[in-house]
């Protein structure tokens, strides 16, 4: 049987406090590290409890979960782009719950197809009070947005050809795919070159998360 690992909240809040330190926050954020440390640590401390039960991530450990999730999360701060933000595949809300607090003056759409994980993404939003944030429950290729947005994320959901293809459509036409990796995609870059389907990488970014070795990229598409 394996043993249950405690959430500490207060060692959390604190580990969450000094590692805002290694981000470039917006004016919003940066102005109360202190309440975005708590607001995260409280998201942490629900997706620990209804982990147990839902199995809604393979990371079993909370400061495991700060590394992998919130951290990983927020190195995608500098490429918000716009008002109308989605994150497709955003699973247990990442990386859109972590982005949405940073930014509380935008709007962001979190869609999923699987029930489980967007109860439970519904549940942290209300339960952090998040009146910027929308959860769809639906798969991307046939969600119709009211308007389009203006930049679309994803972390780990699709290879950048499918990402393309599922996603165009409610992407503005000045708005941008973001694509949250781990090494560089080359193989996934000459498919979606091969593809054709008129979009292309302009922009990479290798990015840094704290505490967690391994190579992280973030990919801007846009339209040709």
């Amino acid at each position: 049987m394996k043993r249950q690992v405690t959430f500490d909240h207060d060692t959390m809040a604190a580990r969450l406090q000094a590692g805002m330190a290694a981000f470039t926050l917006p004016d919003a954020a940066a102005g109360d590290v202190g309440g975005l440390a708590a607001q995260l640590t409280t998201y942490l401390a629900e997706l620990h409890k209804w982990n147990r039960a839902y199995n809604l991530t393979a990371v079993r450990d909370p400061f495991e979960m700060l590394t992998r999730h919130i951290y990983d999360s927020l190195t995608a701060l500098p490429f918000v782009a716009g008002d109308a933000i989605a994150d497709v595949g955003t699973g247990a809300g990442l990386p859109g719950i972590p982005l949405a607090l940073c930014y509380p003056d935008r709007h962001f759409t979190l869609i999923d197809t699987n029930g489980k994980k967007t109860r439970f993404v519904q549940h942290a939003v209300a339960h952090l009070r998040l009146d910027n944030v929308e959860v769809v429950q639906a798969r991307v290729e046939s969600y119709v947005p009211a308007s389009l947005f203006s930049s679309v994320f994803s972390r780990a959901f699709a290879s950048l050809a499918d990402f393309v293809a599922g996603c165009q459509a409610m992407t503005a036409a000045d708005g941008c795919l973001v694509a949250l990796k781990g090494r560089y995609p080359e193989e996934e870059q000459a498919a979606l070159e091969s593809a054709a389907l008129g979009w292309s990488v302009r922009e990479s970014h290798q990015v840094n998360v704290p505490e967690l070795e391994g190579e992280r990229n973030i990919l801007i598409l846009q339209r040709n």
